[in-house]
């Protein structure tokens, strides 16, 4: 297949899923979002409604199924853990052939998952930071004045990754290549982890958190940082701490948001994930074993 990017598939047309479809379609790209019949129905339709204040209130056009039926040149990966095995059935390994697979998952333990399933050269585990809502099918509230894609897959020849970067980046994302894979999501996994496990427990946003909870934090911080650096990943947790504190005070985890709604929590891809890796490195993380083992205990 050729080193450009026309036809996009997204599996999970939500919150990241739905806002990057949209901008996609808007500049030009052919894009099937891939989701239930009812919202495949919806997304057919109505498109998908956008509301931003960094790219204005937009409706993009998008085709819609349930299953993919026909090669794509990429297939984004914007569904939760939790949901992750049901909607793999609707990306068979024979429909997506050549297509690069970009998960945009939260953790580090997905790629082998899917490299067990798809071409491993074709796995592209990446990252994304977006504060990005579905409301409802095909609308999507994106509040964050940034939309930040890391692309990555060590096995996957630079040019489909330089050529998927080109693609998001002039839809709006800032966008870049990184070379390590793993430096890539435990970059997120440090600075997510924090933020999502904190937030979720005392159910604060993020300004309460900073402040009532700031001893916890600098601490959870520190050790997702040694766990980190254990793994091949940066460690800067001084750099995390800053991000923090320019947050906008309102600012609330999807974790948080999941546990809010009664949704099924991303709890073992994030924390327990941590706890793992922890444990294989030898690292002490006392903080952060104590958090997981409260919020499963509540009923997490």
């Amino acid at each position: 297949m050729a080193n450009d990017v026309s036809t996009v598939a997204v599996l999970g047309p939500g919150g990241v899923g739905g806002l990057l479809a949209a901008l996609l379609a808007r500049t030009g790209h052919r894009v099937i979002c891939l989701a239930g019949e009812k919202t495949a129905h919806t997304l057919r339709t109505g498109g998908i409604r956008v509301r931003s204040t960094v790219f204005g209130d937009f409706t993009a056009r998008v085709e819609a199924d349930t299953e993919l039926r026909e090669p794509v040149d990429a297939c984004l990966v914007a569904v939760k853990h939790t949901t992750l095995d049901a909607a793999l059935t609707r990306v068979a390994p024979e429909a997506l052939g050549d297509g690069l697979l970009v998960p945009f998952l939260n953790g580090v333990e997905h790629p082998a998952t899917l490299r067990n399933r798809y071409r491993p050269d074709r796995v592209a585990p990446s990252v994304i930071r977006v504060e990005s809502t579905r409301v409802e099918p095909g609308v999507i509230e994106h509040a964050s004045p940034f939309v930040e894609v890391d692309l990555a897959g060590d096995p996957v020849p630079r040019t489909r990754l330089d050529a998927l970067a080109q693609a998001l980046a002039s839809a709006g994302p800032t966008t870049r290549v990184l070379d390590d894979e793993a430096s890539a999501l435990w970059a997120k996994m440090s600075f997510l982890a924090p933020f999502a496990l904190l937030t979720t427990r005392h159910g604060l946003p993020m300004g309460d958190v900073r402040t009532a909870r700031r001893a916890e934090l600098t601490a959870l911080v520190e050790e997702t940082a040694a766990v980190s650096r254990a793994c091949g990943g940066p460690a800067e947790p001084a750099q995390a701490l800053a991000r923090y504190d320019a947050f906008p005070p309102g600012t609330k985890s999807s974790m948080q948001r999941d546990a809010e709604a009664g949704r099924p929590l991303e709890l073992d891809a994030i924390g327990g994930a941590l706890l793992r890796a922890a444990e294989r490195h030898g690292v002490e993380v006392p903080v952060t074993a104590r958090l997981v083992r409260e919020l499963r205990e509540s009923g997490h």
